[in-house]
């Protein structure tokens, strides 16, 4: 696979991250191994996580994932070959959440034991915590970068304004700035990231990773139907994505894929990473075969007539 910048970070990842939200919750440690292992054969190496998956399943608490991935790094000694991305913020249970200096403290601490590392390479904000002064959460940023920690920031789930206040706020006071944005953003869900977090993201030089990349699995083609829903974990997410609209993103995902003689999921993931100032899409795989079919995306090359097409289908 070839290599892309990580904003100005000085970092290059491949064009394609892999998910770390499954581990711990579809996906067992067994498994996770062999994806992992898989995946870096290949010539991946940006892995994303979050200390907070997966906590949604019935006796989880949170950091099963990257517990996961360390076990992993552990075993295998790769650590060197990847790029590991994890993120704070999100609520780990009752006063357990937010960007203030003492709350990231301590979770960098619990993620760094997790993931069984001294450095974390990309350490994002999960959400914005309005409560908390972004001087104080760059300002705590800085002091982990300076130790060592971690090696650059990046913001997820940040508003345009907002993330551009933050990047102010770094500029003044000679703060390290976020490098990356993760935002909700696939061949579906366009309107909300290309109208103002784009062309901010294209301004300042910021990379992109893009989660939900293929809409929880809707632009796998395997929901076409209410009937498909539960085909998985996740289906109950996609049903509103069957409407015309969806049916027609579909149905041109098929043409191209057949042209291509591809899948409809390696199509969506070519088109994200033909974006314009997209660095790599996040997608997540629960067996060997659905690795596959996101890592043959890295190697599909769409002309123009097919991303006209696709970017027509979904307008």
């Amino acid at each position: 696979m070839d290599r892309r910048k990580l904003g100005k970070s000085g970092i290059e990842v491949a064009p394609l991250a892999l998910g770390g939200n499954v581990f711990g919750w579809t996906v067992d440690e067994a498994t996770g191994f062999k994806i992992l292992d898989a995946f870096v054969a290949a010539g991946g190496n940006l892995i994303d996580t979050a200390d907070i998956y997966s906590m949604w399943i019935p006796g989880n608490k949170g950091g099963e994932s990257e517990t996961m991935i360390g076990n992993w790094l552990k075993r295998s000694g790769k650590r060197k070959k990847v790029i590991l991305a994890t993120k704070v913020g999100m609520e780990m249970g009752p006063r357990k959440k937010g960007l203030s200096k003492k709350y990231i403290l301590r979770e960098v601490e619990d993620s760094l034991r997790r993931l069984q590392t001294d450095c974390i390479d990309l350490y994002q904000s999960h959400e914005d915590d309005p409560k908390t002064p972004l001087e104080e959460t760059l300002e705590i940023y800085a002091e982990l970068v300076k130790q060592g920690k971690v090696r650059a920031i990046g913001a997820s789930n940040y508003g345009a304004e907002r993330l551009a206040e933050a990047l102010e706020v770094s500029r003044r006071r000679g703060y390290p700035s976020y490098q990356t944005l993760q935002p909700f953003y696939n061949l579906y869900d366009r309107a909300e990231y290309e109208a103002k977090l784009e062309p901010l993201c294209r301004k300042e030089g910021l990379g992109v990773i893009t989660y939900l990349s293929l809409a929880s699995g809707f632009l796998t083609g395997k929901y076409r139907s209410k009937n498909d829903l539960a085909k998985s974990a996740r289906g109950e997410k996609v049903k509103d994505y069957l409407n015309d609209r969806g049916f027609r993103i579909l149905g041109t995902l098929d043409q191209v894929a057949a042209e291509n003689k591809s899948t409809p999921s390696a199509v969506a993931l070519a088109w994200l990473m033909a974006r314009p100032g997209v660095t790599a899409p996040i997608a997540s795989a629960t067996s060997l075969e659905q690795l596959n079919d996101l890592i043959a995306a890295t190697k599909l090359k769409l002309d123009r007539a097919a991303i006209d097409a696709l970017n027509q289908a979904s307008a």
